[in-house]
């Protein structure tokens, strides 16, 4: 985060996002829903390199539901 954002309340920043024209808060909206769209899926493929290397290891189980569910229990 920048020095400018970090200084600011919440509070602040809604109140900054109100005083901007309803236009430019739907645009901000989109922006900020991007972003958060681009960063999840990041984190998606992080997690599924993670998975797929493991695997690739042998660190991966293969089994049942009542596999699983006994796993669970011990």
């Amino acid at each position: 985060m920048s020095g400018a954002a970090q200084s600011l309340s919440f509070q602040d920043l809604i109140d900054a996002v109100e005083s901007l024209p309803l236009d430019d808060q739907s645009m901000l909206v989109e922006l900020i829903n991007k972003r958060i769209t681009e960063k999840r899926r990041a984190e998606l493929v992080s997690e599924v390199e993670e998975a797929r290397e493991a695997f690739r290891k042998g660190e991966v189980k293969h089994g049942t539901v009542e596999d699983l569910m006994k796993d669970l229990e011990d």
